[in-house]
C-alpha cells in the first residue's frame, strides 16, 4: 500500500520558502504526499495553493511587528483553525520563528495530536538561551540547518534536533581563484523595512561603483514579486542596475561576480557557498539597535557565525554610515588578497557544511520528517 503523508508547511519569508520546498520536494520522491500550508513562489512551484500570501508575514523588527500586529493575530488565528480543522499528520514551521512558536503553543493548547516540527533552529546561541527550554513541549523535533546547532539545543534543554544542512549546498560552486574584472552583486534586502532603509544606501554606492574599471555591471538579483518594485527604485539611481529574478541567472552571476554588498540574512551563506567575496551590511532599526548593543555587537554574517571568527568584514548600525560602507567595498576591490582570503574561508565553510560536526553529520531533511512521522504511526497502531 502507498503511503500518503498529509503535511501542513509554512514558511514565513523567502529563506524559509526555499527550504521548505526543497524538503517538499525530497519527500515527494518518497512517498505519496498531500500538502497544504502558506509559502511564496517556491512552494507553489511544489504545487503548493497558499493559504494566504507568504508576504503576510515577512516581517522584521519591533516597528514592522508594530504596523502590522493586527494582520498577523488574524493570520495566527486563521492558520490555527485552518489546522485544526485539517488534522494533518504532521505540521512543519519553516522559521518564522515567533510566529511558529506562537502557532505551536496555540495548536497544542487545543489539543492538536500530529507530529509539530519546527525547520530551522531558533538563534539561541546569539540571545535568550532560555528559549531553547521553552520550545520542549511545543516541538516533537528541530531541524537545523547550521552545524553546531544541534549541539548547542542539546545543552540548552531544547527539543531533539538534528542537523539536515541547507538547500544552497545543493547549489555550491566549486573552488576557484579571485576575479579579476566583473559584476558587483547589491542584495538590500527582501522585507518592506529592509528595503526602506537599505535602498537609499545602496543607490549612493551604486554611483561609486559603477565607474571602477574592475566592476562590468551592477545587479541586483531578487524575487519575481519584488522585481517591479526595484526596477522602479533603481530607475531613478544615478547608474544602471540590472535586475534578475531567476534562479538560473542568480546561479550564473554568482559564478562571473567579482564581489557583493549584502543585507545580513540568508543571502551571505549562500555568496559564501558560492564563493563570492562580499562585505555585510545592516540598518537596525531603534528595537534591534538596542538589543544589539546590549549583546555587545556579535557577529551577524553566517559565514562569521560558523568559522567563528571574522572572515567577512560587517558594517550594523542603527544608521548605516555612507563612508564606512564605501570604504569597506572599495578596500575590498582594490585588495586582491583579501578576497582570495575569503575565498578559501568559504572552502573550509563549504566543507563543514557538508559534513557537520561530530557526533551530528548531517542527514536528510526528508528522511528525519518520514521517520518521525512512522514512529507515531507506529505509537497510534
Amino acid at each position: 500500500m502507498t503511503e500518503t503523508l498529509r503535511l501542513f508547511i509554512l514558511a514565513g519569508e523567502p529563506s524559509g520558502d526555499r527550504v521548505a520546498a526543497d524538503l517538499v520536494a525530497r519527500l515527494r520522491s518518497k512517498v505519496s504526499l498531500e500538502v497544504s500550508g502558506v509559502g511564496g513562489d517556491e512552494l507553489v512551484g511544489q504545487g503548493l495553493t497558499t493559504l494566504y500570501p507568504m508576504s503576510d508575514l515577512a516581517v522584521m523588527g519591533i516597528t514592522d511587528v508594530v504596523l502590522n500586529l493586527p494582520r498577523l493575530l488574524w493570520r495566527l488565528e486563521q492558520t490555527a483553525r485552518t489546522i485544526l480543522a485539517a488534522n494533518p499528520d504532521m505540521v512543519v514551521l519553516v522559521d518564522a520563528q515567533d510566529f511558529s512558536r506562537l502557532l505551536a503553543a496555540r495548536l497544542r493548547k487545543r489539543g492538536f495530536r500530529g507530529r509539530l516540527i519546527l525547520y530551522v533552529a531558533p538563534s539561541v546561541w546569539a540571545r535568550n538561551p532560555e528559549r531553547a527550554a521553552r520550545l520542549t513541549p511545543l516541538f516533537d523535533a528541530v531541524l537545523a540547518v547550521l552545524p553546531f546547532e544541534p549541539e548547542t539545543m542539546r545543552r540548552l534543554g531544547g527539543p531533539s534536533t538534528s542537523y539536515v544542512g541547507h538547500p544552497a549546498l545543493a547549489e555550491a560552486l566549486p573552488a576557484r581563484d579571485v576575479s579579476q574584472r566583473g559584476p558587483v552583486i547589491l542584495l538590500p534586502g527582501s522585507r518592506g523595512g529592509e528595503l526602506r532603509r537599505h535602498l537609499p544606501m545602496f543607490a549612493t554606492l551604486s554611483a561609486e561603483l559603477a565607474g571602477r574599471p574592475e566592476v562590468t555591471e551592477l545587479v541586483m538579483p531578487t524575487l519575481p514579486r519584488l522585481r517591479q518594485r526595484l526596477a522602479n527604485e533603481t530607475a531613478t539611481w544615478p547608474v544602471p542596475v540590472r535586475i534578475e529574478d531567476t534562479r538560473a541567472a542568480r546561479r550564473q552571476l554568482y559564478s562571473e561576480a567579482i564581489a557583493a554588498v549584502c543585507v545580513s540574512g540568508t543571502v551571505t551563506l549562500e555568496l559564501a557557498l558560492a564563493r563570492v567575496p562580499m562585505v555585510v551590511v545592516y540598518a537596525l532599526d531603534g528595537h534591534q539597535a538596542r538589543i544589539y548593543e546590549k549583546l555587545g555587537r556579535p557577529p551577524v554574517s553566517l559565514p562569521n557565525i560558523i568559522l567563528q571568527h571574522p572572515v567577512v568584514p560587517e558594517i550594523v548600525e542603527a544608521a548605516l554610515p555612507q563612508q564606512t560602507v564605501r570604504d569597506a567595498v572599495v578596500e575590498m576591490l582594490d585588495n586582491k588578497k583579501a578576497r582570495q582570503d575569503q575565498i578559501a574561508a568559504f572552502g573550509e565553510l563549504v566543507n563543514l557544511m557538508e559534513e557537520g560536526m561530530p557526533p551530528y553529520r548531517r542527514r536528510d531533511p526528508a528522511e528525519q520528517v518520514l521517520s518521525i512521522w512512522r514512529d507515531q504511526r507506529l505509537l497510534i497502531g
